[in-house]
């Protein structure tokens, strides 16, 4: 019989290895939006990222488990839900000044830690690491760029988000 406590499609190490990615590559595109000491530090990416490897990981093991023939789920839903979530909190970051948008790199950032958590939760660690890894790569080569952009208006005047 199985327990409340114990995975029924994954092993421990498999769900371990998972969630343990999305917590790494999440934390460490949150290290450089510490770094730069930008809106968001690296414990919300670490929490977005986490939480929706653990939702996918939840809705596919009750997929699995569920003998139900009437029940239906919709991963893309799933994904869906998680990410508009997501962009909702992203949406925090931004802030108005004038013609200068504030925190779109820390909103974007925020939202792609939520896709990363998700490709976790589906397994595909490989995919979340190199994401993760042209993500930031990106916002360290970025950070002193986007200044450029502040006279249109496309950032933030200080040198970007």
């Amino acid at each position: 019989m199985e327990t409340m406590f114990t995975p029924y499609s994954l092993g421990w190490g498999d769900m371990l290895a998972r969630l343990g990615s999305a917590f790494l590559f999440a934390a460490a595109l949150g290290y450089e939006r510490s770094y730069h000491e930008k809106p968001f530090d690296f414990r919300p990416f670490i929490m977005v990222a986490v939480t929706s490897a653990a939702l996918v990981i939840g809705i596919t093991e009750f997929a699995v488990q569920s003998d139900d023939p009437q029940l239906s789920i919709d991963p893309g839903k799933v994904f869906a839900g998680i990410m508009t979530g997501i962009g909702f909190l992203g949406a925090g970051a931004l802030f108005r000044d004038e013609q200068y948008v504030r925190g779109a790199g820390s909103a974007a950032a925020i939202w792609a830690a939520g896709g990363i958590g998700i490709v976790c939760g589906l397994g595909y660690l490989w995919l979340a690491a190199v994401v993760s890894v042209i993500l930031v790569a990106l916002l360290f080569a970025s950070n002193g760029l986007s200044s450029v952009h502040a006279v249109n208006g496309d950032d933030e005047k200080d040198g970007g988000d």
